[in-house]
């Protein structure tokens, strides 16, 4: 299977804004671009001709829960991931990398691998740089992920180095075992500076059809955040597409965009909307506030979503005050439609070569959730080790 990709819009500096179209053997992909998560071959509440009216060009599966459960080789008997979820467009996989390191106690690391215990049952895994990659083979996926080894935002500077050289030299070995899957390298490096700049030097050398930012929005703050990103795109060739995985808050995509990021994925989007936290241009609305319980407008006039196009606040209110699962729907379909809308709305801005006025008025009017909040949020997930559902959409 081969990718391709070519720039519309932006020029060739590496960290300024572009648009572009990634050409896959399901469809092309229009950059920037936001994928909904389906860890399980699924968008949560949400059926797959719902999540393409959103108007979303890919989706984004998960390796390791599949490998997991039902399991890959059935997922192959069955005519491939794309057929099993009837989904005809493009799909990239994860390969479960995070997943695996964040079982914490569950799991040793090796060299050739990580032994772990299943979050479901407790059985033992052998999950191998080639057994990751055999699986999303058979899934039969667009675009691939190598196992790489994840570690918080700021680990200590000798584990991120190991971790750096372990995920160059497992790239190495996907590769080899399966030469024909688009598998995008992933750069990580935490916050060091020097061992960003290390592996995207290192990972720009192995010509790969994409590259992937890995290890950030997991502890860090946003200004480290940023400035690593910035650090990395700038090794990068601009011919490639770059993946900032894990990022989905809007001011995120706009700030990712701005400096030369082409997709995002994130499982906030629907995790937020089965909480009843609904994205607007002003910031994050509680849909269970009471200030909705009479309103009978949309939240938003302009989405065109299934729920802004139908129904009143006033109810979607009510469907979640009495936990009614429409209401969860709803939601979900808002929040993915407003962030793939948002990425039009930012292509549209590039291409009229207008990306810094539309970012400026845009992240003045948006009001993110509360920097402290944010980063006790984090610490929690770093103290805890991670989780293995964080990757469940």
């Amino acid at each position: 299977m081969s990718l391709s990709f070519r720039r519309t819009a932006g020029s060739d500096d590496p960290l300024a804004p572009r648009s572009g179209l990634l050409t896959t053997p399901h469809g092309e992909i229009r950059t920037p671009a936001f994928m909904p998560v389906g860890t399980l071959a699924t968008v949560k509440t949400a059926t797959p001709g719902e999540v393409r009216a959103t108007g979303a060009d890919i989706l984004l599966v998960n390796a390791y829960h599949l490998y997991l459960r039902p399991g890959h080789e059935l997922i192959e008997r069955l005519g491939g991931v794309h057929s099993f979820m009837a989904w005809d467009g493009p799909i990239l996989s994860d390969s479960g990398g995070f997943q695996v390191f964040s079982l914490a106690g569950l799991r040793k690391v090796t060299e050739e691998g990580v032994r772990f215990r299943s979050h479901i049952d407790g059985s033992e895994h052998f999950y191998t740089p080639e057994l990751a990659v055999d699986v999303q083979a058979a899934l039969g996926v667009d675009i691939a992920m190598p196992l790489d080894q994840v570690l918080a935002g700021e680990s200590d500077y000798h584990k991120a180095k190991e971790a750096v050289e372990r995920t160059l030299r497992w790239f190495e070995r996907c590769r080899a075992a399966q030469p024909d899957l688009p598998l995008f390298a992933i750069i990580q490096g935490g916050t060091h500076e020097d061992l960003r700049l290390l592996h995207a030097r290192e990972a720009a050398r192995v010509d790969a059809p994409g590259y992937s930012i890995g290890g950030l929005s997991v502890g860090e703050s946003k200004e480290s955040m940023w400035a690593m990103t910035a650090l990395v795109n700038a090794e990068l060739p601009v011919h490639k597409p770059r993946y900032l995985m894990g990022v989905g808050s809007p001011e995120d995509l706009v700030n990712g965009v701005a400096r030369g990021v082409d997709m995002f994925d994130c499982v906030l989007a629907t995790r937020l909307a089965r909480n009843g936290t609904l994205f607007t241009d002003a910031g994050r609305a509680n849909i269970r506030n009471a200030k909705f319980r009479e309103d009978t407008g949309p939240i938003d006039p302009d989405c065109g979503c299934l729920q802004c196009s139908n129904y009143t606040m006033a109810y979607v209110h009510h469907l979640f005050r009495n936990e009614e699962l429409l209401g969860y729907r709803l939601a979900t379909l808002h929040n993915i439609r407003y962030l793939v809308r948002l990425t039009e709305r930012m292509r549209a801005a590039i291409e009229a070569n207008r990306f810094d006025d539309f970012a400026s008025d845009y992240l003045g009017r948006y009001q993110p959730v509360d920097e402290t909040v944010r980063r006790e949020q984090k610490a929690k997930w770093v103290e805890r080790g991670g989780t293995p559902g964080k990757g469940g959409s």
